[in-house]
C-alpha cells in the first residue's frame, strides 16, 4: 500500500528525456581538478541533476560552487536545505554538512555524526540516492584519499544503479577510486577525460548496461 501511494504521488519525480535522474559524485584530494574536467563539457540542457560531495576544510567557507560555475554551462550552487533537484543543476555539499536526497527529490543537510571521520560523507549521499532513485541513479567516484564512497557504491549497485569510477592511473590521489573498485560493484572504470561523454551518453539513454 505504501508503494502504491508513493507511485500515485510520483515520488521521486522523474525527469523527461533522461534515462537517469541523478548523478551523485564523490571527490576528495585532487577532486577539484577532476570535477572541473567532468563538468566543463556538460551543456546547460543536461537532463539530470547532479549532487556533489567534495571533502573540504570544515572551518572555512567554500568557494567550490563559484569556481565550478565559471567552468561549466550547467548551473552550480551550494546545496541548501529543501532544494528541489532540477535537471542541469549541480548541488555541492556545504562544508561540515552531510548532503542527503529525500524521497520526494528534495535535499536535506545534516550535521549528524561524522562517518569514518568525515562530514560530508559520500557514503551517506550515495545511500540516500540509492534508496530514492534506485536504477535511475549514477554514482561517480573521483580522485581522493581514504575509502569514502565504497560502501555507498555497494548500495547504488544493490538498488540497480550504475557506478563509474575514475581510472586510478588518471587520478591525482587513488585511495577513493581504488576502494570503490575493490568492492567489485563497478560498471565503468574510465580515464578522467572519458567520464563526461560517458555520463551524457548514459543519461541520454544511448547505452545498455549489462
Amino acid at each position: 500500500m505504501i508503494q502504491m501511494a508513493e507511485n500515485a504521488k510520483n515520488y521521486p519525480p522523474h525527469f523527461h528525456n533522461a534515462a537517469f535522474d541523478i548523478v551523485a559524485i564523490a571527490a576528495s584530494a585532487g577532486g577539484l581538478t577532476a570535477l572541473v574536467k567532468v563538468l566543463s563539457t556538460l551543456k546547460a540542457q543536461f537532463p539530470a541533476a547532479i549532487a556533489i560531495v567534495q571533502h573540504l576544510a570544515p572551518e572555512h567557507r567554500s568557494f567550490m560552487a563559484e569556481i565550478l560555475s565559471r567552468r561549466t554551462d550547467i548551473t552550480v550552487k551550494q546545496a541548501q536545505e529543501g532544494d528541489c533537484l532540477t535537471p542541469g543543476t549541480a548541488y555541492v555539499a556545504p562544508p561540515n554538512l552531510h548532503l542527503l536526497v529525500n524521497g520526494d527529490g528534495t535535499l536535506s543537510l545534516s550535521q549528524s555524526e561524522l562517518v569514518h571521520f568525515l562530514r560530508p560523507s559520500a557514503d551517506l549521499l550515495f545511500e540516500s540516492v540509492a534508496t530514492t532513485y534506485k536504477d535511475r541513479a549514477i554514482a561517480l567516484v573521483l580522485s581522493g584519499t581514504g575509502s569514502d564512497g565504497a560502501m555507498g557504491v555497494e548500495a547504488i549497485k544493490k538498488m540497480g544503479g550504475t557506478v563509474i569510477v575514475q581510472d586510478v592511473k588518471t587520478a591525482e590521489f587513488s585511495g577513493m577510486p581504488s576502494a570503490a573498485i575493490q568492492t567489485g560493484n563497478i560498471d565503468f572504470i574510465l580515464p578522467l577525460d572519458e567520464i563526461s561523454n560517458t555520463l551524457v551518453t548514459l543519461v541520454m539513454g544511448n547505452v545498455e548496461i549489462n
